[in-house]
């Protein structure tokens, strides 16, 4: 099937990794695989245009931009609506994957998320955990969710806390509870070789195999390991009794990682990717990275590791990201870890930029969840900390709208985080992907520069008031704004 670019069109949607790289255009020349998923982040196979229209297919979808047309695959579904991006973004979901009304635990969205990975890798302790909790909370910033990342456990598979590292876990996680966290532990479907547990999945065939029989061997980021084969209900159950045991000692959820579909036997990727991220449906305090196929779901879905960097491996691809995320269907979104991720980009390192890592709170913090890793009292100077905090600060001021907004989306689909182009149809709003509105009254927009102390907003036509309460009436136009507090946020007068 060919599509023909309309005049001014712009496409979203597909890979949540490729944000950066979109809205793709008449001018664009570019192939796209959409299923299988060959990305570590969310996919779905949809595409979105301004025009209103969506392009959708459930079977193998590798499309191609070339000079002003798109050619689809057999199988492929165009629809059209009378609208623009909204419109189409309504009707695709409404026909392809419709939201069921469920959501994550609201505690991912009411405070921030704290994740133990950056601080310490693999050297995950009783000792460390709790003296990062109790830092937290010295330094000012509220108690929230706090995910213990990978290294918890003496190998994978056995999903029990290590003795050598954790002496005492129920009393640790019930210290936590009374000083306010909520406690999240890493899981992954990988199965270490050679230990018992291994043993015992492989003679009950709970295992993913090759197609000679033999069970299949990943190589992913940290080595070699077996795959537990998360179409079979006996295998699901095996994973629940451990994780069951683990909420019994206090635990309230889990962040499941791993589940890229790149790890398994060519053909059955996105089958299992699927299936891993179905299964933590089952939890509502949860997260996830690698997904195929899971828009609609309510999943809290990470963007996958970003760089220590202004560039688009890093801070750049935040809101590009996020929007396609949002218009794919996973509205739950965190914009990945304060500062970035990618842990080797903190290897070596002794001073990080500063500047950074609050531009960075400060894109966040209206997100519909902020995330840190790196402490940011270790990295700051007393100055720069205040900023983060003052981000902080700011998420709690607008948590009402905020969490309105995550309600509206469990109902009706609309998602939290929306590009311009979603409610605006001016020529600045097609393709805007450095600013975003909260709902269809809130509008944001953080500085992404470094070493600026400006930018330019586009305000739609329209009253907008700004957190100072000065009046802006637009008749849509674009403002140069400057300021020592970011990101500026806009109301729209009507709905306040």
């Amino acid at each position: 099937m060919r599509v023909s670019i309309l005049p001014n069109e712009k496409w979203y949607g597909g890979a949540a990794a490729d944000g950066i790289r979109q809205p793709y255009t008449d001018k664009t020349n570019t192939v796209l695989t959409l299923a299988p998923n060959h990305t570590p982040n969310q996919c779905m196979p949809l595409l979105l245009s301004t025009s209103g229209r969506w392009l959708w297919n459930a079977g193998p979808f590798q499309i191609v931009f070339q000079e002003g047309t798109i050619l689809c695959p057999e199988g492929t579904v165009l629809g059209q609506t009378a609208g623009g991006l909204r419109e189409a973004y309504r009707e695709a979901t409404h026909r392809c994957f419709p939201f069921d009304g469920a959501m994550p635990d609201k505690r991912l969205f009411s405070g921030p998320v704290y994740n133990t990975w950056i601080e310490f890798t693999l050297d995950q302790t009783q000792e460390h955990i709790l003296d990062y909790s109790k830092k937290i909370l010295l330094n000012g910033f509220p108690p929230g969710v706090l995910m213990i990342d990978d290294g918890w456990t003496d190998y994978y598979g056995r999903w029990a806390f290590s003795a050598a590292k954790f002496s005492a876990p129920r009393e640790m996680l019930e210290r936590l509870h009374q000083s306010g966290f909520s406690v999240m532990l890493w899981v992954c479907p990988f199965i270490t070789p050679d230990t018992a547990e291994y043993r015992t999945l492989e003679q009950r065939e709970l295992l993913v195999c090759r197609a000679d029989g033999t069970p299949h061997i990943a190589h992913w980021w940290n080595g070699w390991s077996a795959c537990l084969d998360m179409t079979k209900s006996e295998a699901r159950r095996w994973l629940t009794e451990q994780l069951d045991q683990l909420m019994r000692l206090g635990v309230d959820g889990f962040k499941f990682d791993g589940g890229d579909g790149m790890y398994y036997p060519e053909g059955i990727g996105d089958i299992q990717s699927k299936a891993w991220a179905e299964f933590g449906k089952g939890y509502s305090l949860n997260e996830y990275r690698a997904t195929t196929g899971a828009g609609g779901w309510p999943l809290m879905q990470r963007q996958c590791d970003k760089a220590h960097a202004w560039d688009k491996t890093g801070l750049a691809a935040l809101i590009p990201d996020a929007i396609v995320q949002s218009l794919t269907g996973h509205p739950y979104l965190c914009p990945d870890m304060i500062g970035g991720g990618e842990y080797k980009s903190f290897q070596g390192k002794i001073l990080l930029d500063e500047e950074l890592v609050v531009r960075w709170a400060q894109a966040a913090c209206l997100m519909p969840v902020m995330q840190f890793s790196a402490a940011p009292w270790r990295v700051l100077s007393v100055s720069n900390l205040k900023k983060v905090q003052n981000a902080v600060e700011l998420r709690k001021r607008y948590q009402k709208q905020l969490l309105a907004a995550l309600e509206q989306c469990a109902q009706t689909g609309e998602p939290v985080l929306r590009p311009m182009a979603y409610h605006f149809r001016d020529s600045c709003c097609l393709a805007c992907t450095d600013q975003f509105l909260i709902g269809d009254s809130i509008l944001v927009a953080p500085l992404l520069q470094k070493g600026a102390t400006a930018r330019e907003v586009y305000l739609p036509a329209g009253c907008w008031r700004n957190g100072n309460g000065s009046l802006f009436e637009s008749k849509g136009q674009i403002y140069c704004l400057d300021g020592d507090f970011w990101p500026v946020i806009f109301t729209k007068e009507n709905e306040v």
